[in-house]
């Protein structure tokens, strides 16, 4: 999201400027071109030839370097988004009440491009009335604000002031700025991980899923710009970008309720849960002690909550389901398209090595009810994910 990126990192006086180090290197890692412009005092926290090393560009802090002068005007126009982290308390007043008394700010009054800040100071500053609001002002000029951490301060103390992490704030940048807009306007329900269903209070049959292949379907749904909405069983997996609605689940019953009632009103239902397809019987109220002899338990089929998603799909709606096989893969795959009336089917192997429950990677083929085909290789579930997801899209252009 961030490939190609033109992005200004402002950093100003403050402990927290350390960090600014970590933000440079992760947004160059992730495709950026990053430039720095630092404060006087800034120079005080953080060595500007470390930033010049790792953004590969040149790190300025004067209105005259020598004999040359710094364009600040060039620099403002030059980025997609000039990000202030850490902001001072005294930068911010500053910016608050339009002082131009170093090059940083000369950039700033004079950026084309949105402005991000990330305030850094200690508690009883972050509180003062004084701060909030200059901050009120900033967000009046329409300048976007990073929410403050809680945590241990330089002072010793603990409270608020703290500078977001770099990840937060690169989560805050393409969450707010760089998701593309092919899905614009599209409504998504994505299913992930495994149910879990009740034998007594303690016990449950389940299965090995881990919720990453449906977790990262979502983000990049998200990321290209649907309105997503994710269905989880229980899983240790969390989203990314608040963005992402959540409906926490445990039960195939409830995963089914929830998937029914959220279903009418999206575009694109990707069903990736690895759903129980049978569930106790019975319930019991209390543990089950260990008794001599067998233990039998009578199981029921579970509500198909591909199959009921399939068959009442209106007009216009796309159903991705998932199969996951242990032989006939390909064979089983058609039957199960053809029979949930789902539109494509991704099909999980156990065969292949590296892929399925448990791991980071995974590999799938992608069946169309037209014939259509696509096989990917072994990758990353993010990087699956966007190819499912392109898939997607260009099914719906197909259409």
């Amino acid at each position: 999201m961030l490939e190609g990126k033109k992005i200004l990192i402002g950093i100003t006086g403050s402990i927290a400027a350390y960090k600014s180090i970590l933000l440079v290197r992760q947004l160059v890692k992730q495709g950026a071109e990053v430039k720095v412009v630092m404060t006087p005092a800034a120079r005080e926290f953080v060595s500007p030839l470390v930033l010049a090393t790792l953004s590969k560009n040149a790190v300025v802090s004067e209105l005259a370097e020598g004999s040359e002068w710094s364009n600040h005007v060039m620099l403002g126009r030059w980025a997609d988004l000039f990000v202030v982290a850490p902001l001072s308390c005294n930068t911010l007043a500053k910016m608050a009440n339009g002082l131009c008394d170093n090059l940083l700010l000369a950039v700033y009054l004079s950026a084309t491009c949105p402005v991000v800040i990330a305030p850094a100071m200690d508690e009883d500053m972050w509180q003062h009335p004084a701060t909030q609001r200059n901050l009120d002002l900033l967000k009046g000029y329409g300048n976007h604000i990073i929410p403050v951490n809680s945590g241990e301060l330089a002072s010793g103390l603990h409270g608020e002031g703290r500078m977001a992490e770099p990840e937060a704030i690169i989560v805050f940048l393409v969450e707010h700025f760089f998701r593309t807009s092919e899905l614009a306007g599209k409504k998504v329900m994505v299913t992930a991980g495994p149910t879990y269903e009740a034998i007594d209070p303690v016990r449950f049959i389940g299965n090995h899923s881990s919720g990453k292949m449906g977790f990262a379907l979502a983000e990049e749904l998200y990321l290209r710009g649907a309105d997503v909405q994710l269905i989880s069983g229980p899983t240790q997996q969390i989203t990314t970008y608040a963005g992402i609605r959540v409906n926490k689940v445990r039960s195939a019953a409830e995963m089914f309720d929830t998937s029914v009632a959220i279903f009418p009103g999206v575009d694109i239902a990707v069903m990736s849960a690895a759903v129980a397809d049978y569930s106790p019987a019975e319930t019991a109220g209390e543990k089950i002690k260990k008794q001599p002899g067998d233990l039998s338990l009578l199981l029921l089929p579970t509500k198909d909550i591909l199959q009921y998603v399939g068959t009442h799909k209106r007009q216009g709606q796309y159903v991705v389901g998932f199969a996951l096989e242990t032989q006939n893969e390909k064979e089983n795959a058609h039957k199960k398209l053809e029979s949930k009336q789902a539109d494509c089917i991704v099909l999980n192997s156990l065969r292949d090595e590296a892929a399925g429950f448990g791991v980071d990677t995974n590999k799938v083929t992608l069946l169309c009810k037209d014939g259509t085909e696509m096989v990917t290789e072994l990758k990353t579930k993010k990087e699956i994910a966007k190819d499912i997801v392109s898939f997607i899209i260009s099914r719906l252009h197909a259409e």
